[in-house]
């Protein structure tokens, strides 16, 4: 019973922090939302800004989820690659909570959101180098440095989310991506 209402608050909480952000969205609208006292949701959470680092948490974990299902329908390396670098950009502007902690009034504001993006960080250098280890070993990628270049490909790939940030995305969005991809291949693929 208790992590059902947790939950609830969470799935309340993630409305209200997409509709009116984590700095105007109040423990009253939420507790008002959730038909529930705010005394009670102090019971689960010490503040707003514990709901929302869960909130947050929550949608990285469903985002890092969406990614590894995704690269699990993919067969070669390259495909891989492909599939990883459509469906992150695709996927992060539907998630509104964890897109927000990219800005830089986040980053400046809310350093606790700091730990997850760290972390998710991790997770996509880990898969890149994954990928690109597969694709050394079946013979079709070529470079020196797996760590590095995975490093190099993820901050390229943050560079996106700038574009996402300012508003100033294409929305041939694809075809970027599609191009970016092409040239990397063009330096990575193994030369015959």
């Amino acid at each position: 019973m208790k992590d059902k209402k947790k939950e609830k608050i969470i799935e309340i909480a993630t409305k209200v922090f997409s509709r009116f952000g984590m700095k105007k969205s109040t423990m009253d609208e939420i507790a008002q939302k959730i038909r529930m006292g705010k005394s009670s949701i102090y019971h689960y959470f010490k503040s707003k800004e514990d709901i929302y680092l869960e909130v947050v948490r929550k949608e990285a974990l469903t985002f890092r989820t969406y990614l590894e299902d995704e690269l699990k329908q993919a067969v070669t390396p390259e495909d891989k690659f492909r599939i990883y670098a459509k469906g992150r950009m695709k996927y992060l502007m539907e998630l509104v909570n964890y897109y927000s902690t990219l800005t830089d009034a986040y980053l400046e504001i809310y350093p606790f959101t700091d730990g997850i993006r760290k972390e998710f960080t991790e997770f996509e250098i880990s898969t890149i180098c994954g990928i690109f280890e597969e694709g050394i070993e079946k013979g079709v990628f070529s470079m020196k440095n797996v760590y590095l270049t995975a490093k190099v490909v993820t901050v390229a790939f943050k560079g996106f989310e700038y574009l996402l940030v300012t508003k100033e995305w294409d929305p041939e969005f694809e075809d970027q991506i599609d191009m970016l991809i092409d040239m990397f291949y063009s330096g990575i693929m193994k030369k015959k």
